[in-house]
């Protein structure tokens, strides 16, 4: 039986998250901002605040600091402020694909059209290239896919990479997360370069299955089993063709000369029994 007064659970946890919101819209509206500051702000007192500030530190929303002094330095240590992280500013609206979106904009109009764009985001996949390089050339052939998935992952993509459905043979390179798509919505140009890398960078034709740009929930890529992953995984090379072997020389006869089409004959007669 539950006590007069006491709230669920459930309602106990909405309430905490509001209020813990309450305090991080205190410190975006007002700036880094201490203990006090916020407790009157709020009505809260300041072992509530402390509180709510500890959990929100412990999930990287806000830091602590020591407040800038403007001017001579008073005695004694300066009041400690709490700051919002870039994470905790990543949740609220920001216009950063906005930005994007308008200087692609400014670049395709004023810089040569669809292939300057393209020109960019093939810069810019360069420019972030070598963490991927040094992944996938440290990984063993038939693991590449597993180690580009890795690294994409630590750059906020959250990718995977798994066999393909049958009857395909090769892998599918998942991204379940695209910090661009806004951009690449209205820009393809960002979601081919990046695909042109992934051949590149994975050594064989790669085919972009599905975009979130286009609306897919994932980004997916077909890498198709190439013979190299193949005599990696064990597999035996073909065996070479053998050498036609030639007639013996008879003593005291002179070879006789060949003629280019002699020659080609005897290639392709090579082998066969005599009629």
């Amino acid at each position: 039986m539950k006590n007069v007064g006491e709230a669920p659970q459930e309602e106990l946890a909405t309430g905490e998250r509001s209020t813990r919101n309450r305090v991080v819209r205190s410190v975006l509206d007002h700036g880094p901002s201490t203990v006090s500051d916020l407790a009157q702000r709020l009505g809260l007192t300041q072992a509530a605040v402390r509180r709510h500030l500890d959990a929100l530190a412990a999930d990287g929303i806000v830091e602590a600091r020591e407040r800038r002094v403007y001017g001579a330095r008073t005695r004694g240590r300066p009041a400690k402020v709490f700051a919002l992280t870039d994470c905790g500013r990543d949740a609220f609206d920001q216009s950063y694909d906005e930005l994007a979106v308008d200087a692609l904009r400014w670049i395709g109009e004023r810089e040569g059209g669809d292939e300057a764009i393209a020109a960019f985001a093939r810069a810019r996949i360069a420019a972030q290239a070598g963490s991927y390089r040094e992944a996938v050339a440290a990984a063993a052939p038939e693991e590449r896919a597993q180690a580009l998935a890795r690294a994409l992952t630590a750059d906020g993509y959250a990718a995977t990479a798994r066999s393909a459905p049958h009857p395909q043979q090769g892998e599918q390179l998942c991204q379940h997360h695209c910090p661009v798509a806004h951009a690449a919505e209205r820009f393809p140009q960002l979601c081919e370069a990046e695909t042109e890398f992934f051949a590149e960078l994975l050594g064989t034709h790669v085919q972009r299955l599905a975009t979130i740009a286009h609306g897919d929930g994932v980004c997916t890529t077909f890498i198709p089993k190439s013979s190299t992953a193949s005599r990696a995984s064990g597999a035996s090379p073909p065996p070479k063709s053998p050498e036609p072997s030639k007639p013996p020389r008879t003593s005291g006869t002179k070879p006789e000369k060949s003629s280019p089409h002699n020659a080609t004959a005897s290639a392709s007669t090579a082998g066969r029994n005599p009629a």
